[in-house]
């Protein structure tokens, strides 16, 4: 009860996230009614696992070249209309799915599912990148973890409730009921209002002042001083990451730890039906301790807010230790509480990422870092994935799970090491610039 006032009240403060809150919810539910229905309407259509592997395949592609695009478009476009347009835009394409009604028609489905791929690649970066502008600062870390509380509740929600319309009414109910969330999500999206003449005076300050600890040692003046103001982004972004060690940090995480999260989400299905013999109702079950595992890290993740980098280190070491320990447990009930910690550590550790890359980054390249960010993490997703189903012909299950957690483990500690040493380097570079002056 405490823990379902607390994101009550926090609602209620950000009147505007709240908004933004519910279109969340909506469209990813509806999205997950989607997905369920169209795997279930494959399956039943071809019985084969290869299509299902193409169709799945087909919404992480477009990340890789339009998730960048739709960071970029925030830097000349209205959030809003981007937002708005692109649940538009998904409304007659979910509706498509309809006209598939044999293996001849699968070719609808594949264009339907990559153009609306197209759609969810434009519009994340977009979402996420605003959620700062939204929020008083003081509750950023807050919001993020009510961020996971919705990732959690639409893992349950949808996919539970997807599977049910799709197996007692049809998937064809599961079609229109994603069409009318894309719908209800556009209609929340235009009701929000992002401050108006916002600008990144300050941002563009701190952006500054990070360049001149970054090249004092070198003597090599700012794009930002050079340029004054009419600056090339691709060179500002360079001369921002390398300035800032927890945005190196990040990147490498969104560039790795995807390799081994798309080993874990082929492995459940396995697990539950190779490994504990639950069959397919296993499945969803350790999908719904996933979600709850998730809702719960938003009543965790309040205890990192001056912590955020120690936070995402420390979470992904436990998530290691957590892995390897499913590899070996034979008890499903063990196997259902380990996956309720694992996603309690990745909702936490994914709280503070997200505070920490909205924190790090000014406002009028935000977007774009989050673009590109998107774009990494999501391609890795997918290259890991069709990985991970061509080794499970070769290796065992649980040795794999094994290989993922000690990679998670290792990968943690190699960020502390990295970590140590860059934050050492700044701290020189900063002494021998205080000499000079």
């Amino acid at each position: 009860m405490l823990f379902r006032s607390s994101i009550l009240i926090l609602l209620q403060k950000e009147s505007e996230y709240r908004k933004f809150f519910i279109a969340g919810l909506v469209n990813g539910i509806g999205d997950r009614f989607c997905q369920v229905a169209m795997l279930s309407l494959i399956l039943s259509t071809t019985g084969s696992g290869l299509a299902v592997g193409l169709a799945l395949g087909l919404r992480v592609l477009p990340f890789l070249l339009l998730a960048p695009a739709g960071g970029m478009l925030t830097m000349r476009f209205s959030r809003r209309k981007i937002m708005l347009l692109t649940n538009l835009i998904r409304v007659p394409l979910a509706l498509s799915y309809l006209l598939v009604n044999s293996a001849d028609d699968l070719w609808i489905l594949y264009t339907a599912s990559t153009l609306l791929a197209c759609a969810e690649a434009l519009y994340a970066p977009v979402r996420k990148s605003g959620i700062p502008l939204l929020v008083q600062p003081e509750h950023l870390l807050k919001i993020n973890g009510l961020e996971q509380v919705m990732n959690g509740t639409v893992l349950i929600v949808g996919a539970f409730l997807g599977g049910i319309t799709s197996s007692v009414i049809g998937p064809q109910a599961a079609f229109i009921t994603n069409a009318l969330c894309f719908l209800m999500a556009a209609v929340l999206i235009r009701k929000v209002s992002f401050p108006s003449g916002m600008g990144t005076e300050s941002n563009e300050i701190s952006l500054e002042s990070m360049e001149r600890s970054a090249t004092a040692a070198s003597g090599k003046s700012s794009v930002i001083t050079r340029l004054s103001g009419a600056v090339h982004v691709p060179s500002v972004i360079w001369r921002l990451v390398r300035s800032s060690v927890a945005l190196q940090i990040i990147i490498l995480f969104e560039l790795w730890v995807p390799v081994i999260n798309g080993i874990d989400n082929v492995l459940i299905s396995v697990y539950a039906i190779e490994v504990f013999s639950l069959g397919d109702w296993g499945v969803g079950l350790f999908y719904a301790a996933l979600g709850t595992g998730l809702v719960l890290s938003n009543w965790c993740s309040r205890y990192f807010q001056h912590w955020l980098l120690p936070g995402v280190v420390m979470c992904l070491l436990v998530e290691g230790g957590l892995l390897m320990l499913l590899s070996v447990v034979t008890m499903p009930v063990i196997a259902v509480m380990i996956y309720i910690l694992l996603a309690l550590m990745s909702g936490v550790g994914n709280a503070c990422l997200d505070t920490l890359l909205m924190r790090e980054t000014p406002e009028k390249y935000r977007g774009l870092i989050y673009g590109l960010v998107t774009a990494c993490s999501s391609t890795m997703l997918g290259l890991s994935m069709f990985g991970a189903g061509l080794l499970l012909e070769v290796v065992e299950p649980r040795k794999l799970g094994f290989a993922g957690g000690l990679g998670f483990a290792a990968f943690a500690v190699l960020l502390t090491t990295y970590g140590w040493l860059r934050a050492r380097e700044v701290f020189n570079i900063r002494r021998i610039s205080k000499r000079r002056t």
